[in-house]
């Protein structure tokens, strides 16, 4: 193997741009025949050096870092709207039934299109402090909700598979524990056979799961809405007129 097969291209651009430094330099001198004038501006150069590399650390690349990173948001914000328009939402609406308290918080996420920032602000404040409890047990309607969740987020579960792949979401931790709260309701749900027939303490459990599902999804949605009213007014617009908490939302737009 060659010795330069070793050597990354950064490496080699380094090394060539060395030499045809001092190729100039050189060429400086063989033209003028004044050592003096050209170690003068090599001290002059190398003296400035610190200041540039300055320059190009702090500035240069961090305005390049922002806009990269402006860029990988943008590509997690619709990530983020896939998954609230296969799973999110309807994840949302079938666990808001089972919330007792509901009511309590449901006056702060009936957003409209006349939100402002400040109006998320003041919700995003109100379900932080908020203490989540689902009503989740041994009843007819629970085990039903199950069920139906084990059913769908088994259809799902190569779009969320394909969601965790995407590298993007280191950047979004909050996101990602969301995914993982997910699939391990989805693995629970999966490795129980008859879910009708649980000691009260596993359906203790499994509520306790969605619970953590819950909590963490109402913010990650109201980010998500604040995110579709500032850059794209029409898919806020649908997504207000499907909001899971207001119960008289409906698609239809009727004035």
């Amino acid at each position: 193997m060659k010795l330069s097969e070793h050597f990354g291209w950064k490496v080699k651009l380094g090394i060539f741009l060395v030499f045809l430094s001092a190729l100039l330099y050189l060429a400086n001198y063989l033209i003028f025949h004044d050592l003096h004038e050209v170690l003068f501006y090599i001290g002059i150069d190398t003296a400035f050096l610190p200041i540039e590399i300055l320059f190009v650390v702090l500035v240069i690349e961090n305005a390049i870092s922002s806009r990269e990173k402006k860029q990988m948001m943008e590509k997690l914000n619709m990530v983020i709207g896939a998954f609230f328009s296969e799973v999110g939402t309807n994840l949302l609406a079938a666990i808001t039934k089972f919330d007792p308290d509901a009511e309590n918080i449901k006056d702060d996420l009936l957003i409209n299109v006349n939100w402002s920032e400040k109006d998320f602000k003041k919700a995003k404040k109100t379900i932080q402090a908020f203490e989540y409890t689902l009503d989740i047990k041994d009843d007819q309607e629970s085990i039903q909700f199950l069920m139906n969740a084990k059913k769908f987020l088994v259809d799902e579960r190569k779009f969320l598979l394909a969601l965790l792949e995407n590298p993007n979401l280191l950047e979004h931790e909050s996101f990602t524990d969301l995914l993982w709260a997910v699939f391990h309701l989805m693995e629970e749900l999966e490795s129980r056979n008859d879910l009708q027939k649980l000691p009260k303490s596993d359906y203790n459990h499994l509520s306790g799961d969605v619970v953590r599902i819950y909590s963490i999804l109402i913010v990650e949605w109201l980010q998500y809405m604040e995110h579709l009213m500032n850059n794209y007014p029409y898919l806020f617009s649908l997504a207000v007129r499907t909001n899971p908490f207001d119960k008289q939302a409906h698609v239809e737009i009727t004035q």
